[in-house]
């Protein structure tokens, strides 16, 4: 057996922990119950630190959404928790979890949510929070490392699980159960309610239809909890039921077939707006009336139309592959200023929170993925709020007879769009990777069709603007895996192909990357 210090080291992703709970095919099992304890009970030490509070009287609450290993995993959890008041929150939202460490009613130290987003069915993960946010990778890191230690010292090793947590020195408390979900869902009626003051205070949403479609996840309460008792008619939502085995599609708004079912529930129910979670409720993404798919740039634009009547002038910091037509709409029709950064939604909401505290005001911070994030909602990136923000914006134009679309009529879009990813096979694919982009700098300087964009935070992107093209490309290092993502987007049909005949030439030169 490995020893727990690699175990620890490869659940890592970033900010969260993930890996695979079920081992399925040639993927084998990664993160144990036992494992998951070990992990706890260093989280709870890390907050005793940053509290200055003991151990006993921290109060730490635990979530999870809907993945088939979510009670094994919690048992487990809250077991490394047992020195702790602890608090068993149920199937809930990751941005549920977040907030229960900010509202009053709960005011937690810290969270846990055990989730895999929209990951398949036999991942599992953990997100931790406390009042400062979402944890940091390296905060992470240490905790791991001391998991391991934990893991050396109390473990036992097991043939099936590879280690478990009997023997920690815990203190056997139990868990009590805790409705954070309606604690949560109260809080944004009250922010719809406040907003919309409608001629029905308590039912601001009447005569709005809205279908949800939760993909089988944690958020399915959005339609019963929040949007139905406003006076919203969700007839026709879909797939509200947690299922952690998705059969209905992905619980990913980036998913073409899951958008798909969205837009059709949508159109089906004759409904004035579809909204879709991913399966723990951190990313969002809408469908208008008329069918029309409201992610990626179009969502990012949406919001920001809605941002920049109250805050003009604002700047929105997006991921590197937002489009150029973007850019001009929230530049030239809005006026505001777009700051475009790093992928990762940690990296996003990071600089927006980095702007505000040195005095340049960011009210949205988003990444095309449908993680967004709003100043005025601690920076948590939550698709309940954005879809909150987006229906209060419904309703207000109800009143004025206008439709929401209209805040989004002068965005163009291009033509085509298109990702392609290279697999880079090599040991050390991180320096083959940089080395690739480093020789595709000197490559793009040397062809006058190649314009370098400056500032560009992430990759090479390119810029053509000739007789034969106008578009733009941007090739990067993932933020995880050994692979060259390249993102390629013209303005007129046809012009996605000349710019791919114009790079493959460069690309096709390596042999350790592959289509």
């Amino acid at each position: 057996m490995e020893n727990y210090a690699v175990l620890m080291k490869r659940l890592q992703n970033g900010n969260d922990v993930r890996g695979a709970a079920i081992a399925c095919g040639d993927e084998a099992k990664t993160l144990t119950p036992g494992l998951v304890s070990f992990i706890a009970y260093a989280f709870a030490e890390y907050l005793a630190g940053k509290t200055g509070k003991a151990k006993e009287d921290l109060r730490i609450g635990v979530g999870h959404d809907s993945r088939v290993t979510a009670e094994e995993l919690k048992k487990a959890c809250l077991f490394g928790l047992s020195d702790c008041a602890s608090y068993d929150c149920g199937l809930i939202s990751t941005p549920a979890m977040f907030q229960s460490t900010v509202l009053p009613e709960s005011h937690f130290d810290g969270s846990i949510m055990l989730t895999a987003s929209h990951l398949p069915f036999n991942r599992n993960g953990m997100k931790f929070f406390t009042r400062d946010g979402g944890l940091e990778k390296q905060p992470l890191t240490e905790i791991l490392e001391r998991a391991a230690e934990l893991a050396a010292e109390y473990g036992t090793e097991d043939e099936e699980e590879f280690v478990r947590a009997d023997r920690l020195p815990a203190a056997g408390r139990k868990a009590e159960p805790f409705d954070m979900v309606s604690i949560y869902a109260d809080a944004m009626k009250k922010v719809i309610k406040e907003a919309v003051q409608g001629d029905d205070y308590e039912h601001p949403l009447k005569g709005l239809h809205i279908i949800v479609d939760a993909g089988n996840g944690a958020s399915g309460f959005f339609a019963s909890s929040i949007l139905a008792p406003l006076g919203a008619d969700t007839s026709g939502s879909v797939f509200l039921d947690p299922d952690g085995t998705f059969p209905n599609h992905i619980p990913n708004p980036e998913n073409a077939a899951a958008m798909e079912a969205a837009r059709k529930a949508t159109l089906d129910a004759g409904a004035d707006l579809g909204v879709i979670f991913d399966c723990d409720g951190d990313r969002g993404a809408v469908v208008f009336s008329d069918g029309t798919e409201v992610n990626r740039n179009t969502l990012i634009a949406l919001l920001a139309a809605i941002v920049s009547e109250s805050a003009p002038g604002t700047t929105v910091v997006t991921d590197s592959v937002t489009s150029d037509e973007l850019a001009v709409f929230l530049t030239e029709k809005l006026g505001m200023k777009h700051l475009r950064f790093k992928r990762g939604y940690k990296n996003v909401i990071n600089k927006g929170i980095e702007l505000n505290a040195a005095g340049e005001q960011c009210e949205l911070a988003i990444e095309t993925s449908g993680h967004g994030a709003f100043r005025e909602n601690y920076f948590s990136d939550d698709g309940a709020y954005i879809s909150v923000k987006i229906i209060i914006k419904m309703a207000q134009l109800l009143k004025e007879g206008k439709q929401i679309e209209s805040l989004i009529a002068d965005l163009k879009s291009p033509a085509e769009s298109k990702e392609i990813r290279f697999r880079i096979e090599a040991d050390d694919f991180r320096k083959v990777g940089e080395k690739v982009l480093a020789d595709f700098v000197e490559f793009a300087g040397r062809d006058p069709r190649f314009h370098i964009v400056e500032p560009n935070y992430e990759g090479v992107r390119v810029a053509f603007d000739d007789e034969e093209v106008k578009g733009w490309m941007l090739v990067r290092m993932s933020l995880h895996d050994p692979v060259l993502p390249m993102n390629v987007e013209a303005e007129k049909e046809g012009g996605a192909a000349v710019i791919m005949d114009r790079l493959m030439p460069f690309f096709g030169q390596y042999p350790e990357l592959k289509l």
